[in-house]
């Protein structure tokens, strides 16, 4: 892909994010990854999302250093980073405060599968990483997010499950690409607003039962997935 291309597509993902209402103010970025050259496009600290235009995306190497002269990079740039490091099946990555899925990671707890619209995205409950230490926090505090992110994920598959709350902070997602992870943050927030509402129905509702949960992930994203319709790939 070409560095204007990548662009381009970070620059739609920002406006996409902001289109979905799950972003206020400067709030939140999202991120694209050219895997050939190695080169994060990412959100400008700080720009107001009306403001961005594809030459405002900055770019960054895979150790969110600054490859050029011009916007300051978000602060987020280093957890983006580690998790493209570490995980060589993502595309893209967002992250957002937005509101109902901030709520759970304010209170510290993962989400729950109560239903089959969870099911379709996640192979098990969205899990809630632990706020970070002192220590952790006075240091290279980005960093140590992406650190914290991959902890909780542990040796799990990210594409299983391409969402996370991060304790005390907001939600990070991804997905193949920038518009994937964008995609995969709308999702979130729809479940996390399910959870809630479920909760304060029954306080004490059963999650769902683990032979559906595990039906519905299979028919969108096991081998034999049947959702949705055939690629038709031209010759």
């Amino acid at each position: 892909m070409r560095l204007e291309e990548l662009r381009t597509a970070v620059c739609a993902a920002h406006i996409a994010l902001n289109d979905s209402g799950l972003v206020v103010s400067s709030f939140g970025n999202a991120s694209g990854i050219d895997r050939q050259q190695g080169i994060v496009a990412i959100k400008p600290s700080g720009v107001p999302y009306a403001e961005l235009t594809p030459e405002k995306i900055c770019l960054v190497d895979m150790d969110g250093e600054a490859i050029e002269d011009g916007l300051r990079p978000s602060s987020d740039t280093r957890t983006h980073c580690a998790l493209y490091r570490a995980w060589d099946s993502i595309g893209g990555v967002v992250h957002t405060h937005s509101t109902e899925a901030t709520a759970w990671c304010q209170a510290c707890e993962e989400i729950p599968c109560y239903g089959t619209t969870h099911a379709d995205y996640s192979g098990g409950c969205i899990p809630c990483a632990i706020p970070l230490n002192a220590d952790e926090t006075a240091g290279d505090y980005e960093a140590a997010t992406g650190e914290q992110i991959l902890r909780c994920f542990g040796a799990n598959d990210p594409m299983s499950c391409p969402m996370i709350l991060v304790g005390g902070h907001a939600p990070f997602t991804w997905g193949k690409d920038a518009a994937a992870a964008v995609e995969s943050s709308i999702i979130l927030e729809q479940i996390a607003r399910m959870a809630r509402l479920t909760r304060q129905i029954n306080p004490r509702a059963d999650t769902l039962p683990a032979h559906i949960h595990h039906k519905h992930w299979q028919r969108k994203h096991g081998e034999n997935a049947y959702y949705g319709q055939e690629q038709i790939h031209a010759i």
